[in-house]
């Protein structure tokens, strides 16, 4: 155990432990947990809750993403997409892998726990084991569905940012789940569709190898119009406004012209356009929400002075 700690804290290999992180995608998860900590309360987040929270999901989500390596490693020996990562390339042991997993994942339990509030901790800890163990080892491998059941823990961030600041589960972080739940599965299928034959090689059964390309390019646009109507209900229940509105449909609309542009154009540099652009689009989706949430209250200072 020692040797592998030497070797985590060894300055020649700090960028391979950073791969294992996933930093995009986990940057992705802090980005809308943060939202969800501003959208939770008319005022200012405490800093407290800003940093620790921050830091404990944080390191969940990173924890969680090592745990996928370590558990797809002989798959992602063999992927053109994967076989560059850490472990399939040598640079890390699986047994250091394993101990750098449970590190970043105990000291984001105790931060969330000591710093921020339980249930936040409960729900993260829920989260990381959902996308870590539940997805990773089973639904991956078991069902085409895989992505739709596993996606529940990637949509979990902007709840748990919600409940670190207010320590309750309230129906409008639900909302910001249902957004990225449904948000899930086009995005990924749309990568699915590119890397179909990768994932055909090591018999991992995503919707385009099991049911085919062209069935998964249609299921893409039937999600990308429930993800379309899902994210009209903020403004529908009068938690965001028109500023949101505008973002939420300007932004739809071109995710649903690229889902129907796919069932007419096979290639698969839309396929990887459209992936793409689902990362901006949730992304920017995110911002709307923020930006409104912050109108009426800056409007409002200004007009009582």
């Amino acid at each position: 155990m020692n040797n592998q700690l030497t070797r985590i804290g060894s300055l020649s290999h700090w960028r391979d432990y950073i791969a294992l992180c996933k930093p995009k995608i986990v940057s992705l998860i802090v980005f809308t947990a943060v939202v969800g900590m501003f959208l939770s309360t008319t005022g200012m987040v405490p800093f407290s809750v800003l940093i620790f929270g921050t830091l404990g999901i944080g390191l969940a989500a990173a924890s969680a993403a090592a745990i996928n390596h370590v558990v797809d490693y002989k798959i992602d020996s063999v992927m053109a997409r994967t076989m560059r990562r850490p472990l399939p390339k040598g640079n890390i042991s699986i047994q250091g892998a394993i101990l750098f997993a449970f590190l970043l994942g105990a000291l984001g339990m105790v931060i969330l726990t000591y710093f921020v509030n339980v249930l936040t901790a409960v729900l993260t800890a829920l989260s990381l084991i959902g996308y870590g163990f539940i997805y990773s080892m089973f639904l991956k491998r078991a069902t085409p569905l895989n992505i739709v059941i596993g996606g529940a823990a990637g949509a979990a961030p902007p709840v748990l940012g919600w409940t670190a600041v207010t320590g309750t589960l309230e129906p409008n972080s639900l909302l910001l789940f249902l957004i990225i739940f449904a948000w899930t599965p086009p995005h990924f299928w749309a990568l699915a569709i590119y890397r179909c034959n990768d994932y055909a090689s090591v018999d991992i059964p995503m919707l385009p190898v099991t049911h085919g390309v062209e069935y998964t390019r249609l299921h893409i646009l039937l999600y990308t119009i429930v993800l379309f109507i899902i994210t009209l209900l903020p403004y529908i229940t009068y938690m965001s406004g028109l500023v949101y509105l505008s973002g939420a449909v300007l932004l739809g609309s071109g995710f649903l012209y690229r889902a129907i542009r796919m069932q007419f154009d096979h290639s698969d540099r839309l396929a990887m356009k459209t992936f793409s652009y689902s990362i901006f689009y949730l992304m920017t989706l995110f911002v709307f929400l923020l930006v409104d949430h912050y109108v009426p209250i800056i409007t409002a200072v200004f007009i009582s002075r």
